[in-house]
Parts: C-alpha cells; sequence; structure tokens
C-alpha cells in the first residue's frame, strides 16, 4: 500500500470517528491545498499540493462530503487552470476564486447561494487568520492552516465542527 493510501485510510479513520460532520468542506487554495501563490506561477508550471490534501479530499469524497473552494486569487485563470492540471477540478461543487477586499464573505455568501447548505454545516481551511476569523462569524467552522491543510488539521476542524454541531442540537 503506497502512502498515498495510507493517508487516505488514515483520513477516512479519523472522518469515521466523528458523530457529525459537516456537509460542505471548504478550501482556500493558496498555502492551503498547495505551498505557493498562483499569482507568482505561469499557466504552463506544474503544480502541486502539499502532501497530505490529495488523500483528505479523496476520503471526504469517498464519504460523500461535498468539498468546494473559496480564493481570493488575483489570478482566477491559473488557479482554475492548475486545478485541472492537478486532476482535482471535479471534486468541487463550486469554485468562487476571484480577488476580493471582503475576507472571503462574498465568496461564502456565492458557495451558500449556489449550494443551499448553510454555514453552520460548513467547514473550513485557510492560511489567514482574518478570512478564520471573518467566516467563523458567518457561523462556519474555520480551521487555520500553519503548512497547509493535513491530518491534523483535519482532525481538529471534524472534531470542533462535531462538538459546535453537538451543542447547538442540545438547545
Amino acid at each position: 500500500m503506497g502512502d498515498d493510501e495510507k493517508m487516505k485510510n488514515e483520513a477516512l479513520q479519523i472522518i469515521g470517528q466523528q458523530q457529525n460532520l459537516p456537509t460542505l468542506v471548504v478550501f482556500d487554495l493558496d498555502y492551503t491545498l498547495w505551498p505557493f501563490y498562483c499569482e507568482c506561477c505561469d499557466e504552463d508550471e506544474m503544480p502541486y499540493l502539499y502532501p497530505q490534501a490529495s488523500a483528505i479530499m479523496f476520503a471526504l469524497k469517498d464519504k460523500a462530503i461535498s468539498m468546494a473552494v473559496a480564493s481570493r486569487s488575483p489570478t482566477p485563470d491559473i488557479a482554475k487552470s492548475f486545478l485541472h492540471t492537478l486532476g482535482i477540478h471535479s471534486l468541487f461543487v463550486t469554485q468562487e476564486i476571484f480577488s476580493s477586499w471582503t475576507h472571503k464573505t462574498e465568496h461564502f455568501q456565492r458557495i451558500h447561494a449556489t449550494t443551499g447548505v448553510p454555514f453552520s454545516s460548513m467547514l473550513f481551511f485557510d492560511d489567514e487568520d482574518r478570512n478564520i476569523q471573518t467566516v467563523s462569524k458567518m457561523g462556519a467552522t474555520s480551521i487555520f492552516v500553519g503548512n497547509g491543510v493535513n491530518l491534523g488539521a483535519l482532525r481538529q476542524g471534524l472534531s470542533e465542527f462535531s462538538r459546535k454541531s453537538a451543542s447547538s442540537s442540545r438547545r
């Protein structure tokens, strides 16, 4: 069994340990799924993901948890091209990739409008604290990732989401 398969199995275990799961997991791109700013790249460069990102996304897919992208990239064409090149573009039910000064509020409003998923049923991963704070205030469980999305961040995010969901259902 290869490393990717081992990581995916570990991600599946982490997901399986939670009572309450998000309906939608939203990822930022730059320094969350991949370790660079795509505006500093050319469209013909070969992009790559953080080591555990792919396994996490495919585990979420196996568990029928929808995924979306929320990115403030000023180069949406390059970002979308990279998603295609990596073969992961079809994993996302929606891709909100556009430059904005709103700290992702507009991205999440569009994601909600497209999917109908309430913010409280979303889990969000991002490398910018200002986005985490703003989206948290909207009601989504938001997790800061310092070195890209990884199994530890997935565990933290799902645990926090499950805890929040359990406490809100007891009210």
